[in-house]
């Protein structure tokens, strides 16, 4: 197997991971500063209160992009497996 080959199969699978990953991140990220900029207006300096709107906004994000994500996920292991043969030869 040559070294052009294994970076480029690390550099796809680190792309992947980002891509499938981004959506529930910036999710998380948009509901954390809300609550945080409420906190802070309402000098609510409850920790707990932030983990709820996380978890209900995780779980929509989940529903819309989960579907894009498998179908991503699954391209990539069959890209994978198809190239398989062809690496060690």
């Amino acid at each position: 197997m040559e070294t052009a080959t294994v970076i480029d199969l690390a550099r796809e699978a680190i792309w992947i991971t980002l891509m499938v990953s981004a959506p529930l991140l910036i999710v998380a990220l948009a509901v954390g500063v809300l609550v945080g900029i409420l906190q802070a207006a309402t000098s609510i300096n409850e920790a707990t209160l932030s983990f709820i709107p996380k978890l209900i906004c995780m779980g929509i994000a989940i529903v819309v992009f989960g579907n894009w994500q498998i179908s991503v996920l699954t391209d990539y292991i069959h890209r994978i497996f198809e190239k398989i043969p062809t690496l060690f030869s």
